[in-house]
């Protein structure tokens, strides 16, 4: 059975990171990009990791071009705009293609495990997200409108926080 632990990927710095670093945590998983009306979800994306991360939880930034070109720049540059506009401190990943021949591995899982809105698998747009839980496996998928405020019960209820 496949789960998000076998699977790696190269870092916004370029160096390769297995997601078997992350066994045992809970994960939002996110397509991201810098030039989109969804930008401003880096502020609440980063409020999830400072709030959960001591408990085992983790999101993690796939920065995307594939959504109206609003992913321009290089690793380099995602990292600067990510760091100076939003204070992003969670762990970002090199541009990938989240959909088509070319879409990464994982990505290509993670829309196997979840399909979208009508049985439609493709990613519509920017900041889709992938709630991931302890096991590796996927227990969510979120539409780009879901802010991430919006889905802190679910993450709870993944991490087995009592309210």
């Amino acid at each position: 059975m496949t789960t998000v632990y076998d699977f790696t990927a190269a870092d916004i710095d370029g160096q390769g990171r297995s997601l078997d670093e992350f066994r045992g945590q809970v994960l939002l998983v996110v397509n991201v990009a810098s030039q989109c009306g969804f930008t401003p979800q880096y502020t609440g994306l980063e409020k999830l990791w400072r709030d959960y991360g001591s408990r085992g939880f983790a999101v993690l930034g796939f920065p995307c071009d594939q959504f109206g070109h609003q992913e321009p720049g290089d690793e380099a540059q995602i990292k600067h705009f990510c760091s100076l506009n939003y204070d992003v401190s969670f762990p970002m990943f090199a541009k990938v293609d989240v959909n088509g021949d070319a879409a990464h591995p994982l990505w290509k899982w993670l829309k196997d495990e979840k399909g979208g809105i009508l049985g439609i698998d493709a990613i519509k747009w920017n900041f889709t997200k992938f709630l991931v839980g302890r096991d590796g496996r996927v227990r969510k998928r979120y539409a780009p409108t879901d802010k991430p405020e919006s889905i802190t019960k679910d993450i709870e209820a993944a991490l087995g926080v009592t309210p």
